[in-house]
């Protein structure tokens, strides 16, 4: 009787479970099809972005299309996966709904923030690593190589992320763990 009932309580929770993850690909199915679409038509445009592969993961892949001339950075630093950087950013939805921006920040200098590269979404990391120091970029994020299926504030799960950012600086190269 004992091994029945642990059965039972083992096939509810499994049950359960299998509920509560379709319920987030079922609620969420419109947003990630218009997200999943939005990401590929941007992707057809290769006139404007190049399409960059994620060497960790062949499935991993961002936009980046740059705003400034590349000629006159292209001797400027590129950040490492593990470089300390500043930039300026902002970020939006695929539908340009905001959703953070470093320009509400003043410290540690007017709109400039610093983050270590590893500790960012996939795709932020990616990104960066395309940059040189000066240059200004928009990075579009498909949804696998940001947030996945998970809610982040008033990021919705599946969300394709768009991101202007401007490479400031790299104030540690390399930094350690």
């Amino acid at each position: 009787m004992k091994k029945i009932l642990i059965f039972l309580a083992a096939l509810a929770t499994l049950s359960l479970t299998a509920c509560l993850s379709n319920s987030v690909e079922d609620k969420y199915k419109d947003w990630r099809n218009a997200n999943t679409e939005w990401f590929e038509q941007q992707q057809a445009n290769t006139g404007y972005y190049k399409t960059v592969t994620a060497p960790w993961d062949p499935n991993g892949r961002v936009l980046v299309h740059w705003y400034n001339d590349t000629m006159l950075t292209r001797d400027n630093l590129k950040p490492l996966y593990n470089s300390g950087i500043n930039v300026k950013y902002r970020g939006m939805l695929y539908d340009a709904t905001p959703f953070d921006s470093s320009y509400l920040s003043t410290s540690p200098a007017d709109s400039v923030v610093q983050f270590v590269n590893s500790s960012m979404i996939e795709g932020w990391s990616l990104g960066l690593m395309q940059m040189h120091v000066g240059d200004s970029c928009r990075i579009v994020i498909p949804y696998n190589m940001g947030y996945g299926s998970y809610e982040r504030g008033s990021i919705k799960p599946f969300s394709t992320l768009v991101f202007d950012i401007k490479l400031q600086d790299i104030y540690a190269y390399e930094v350690k763990p």
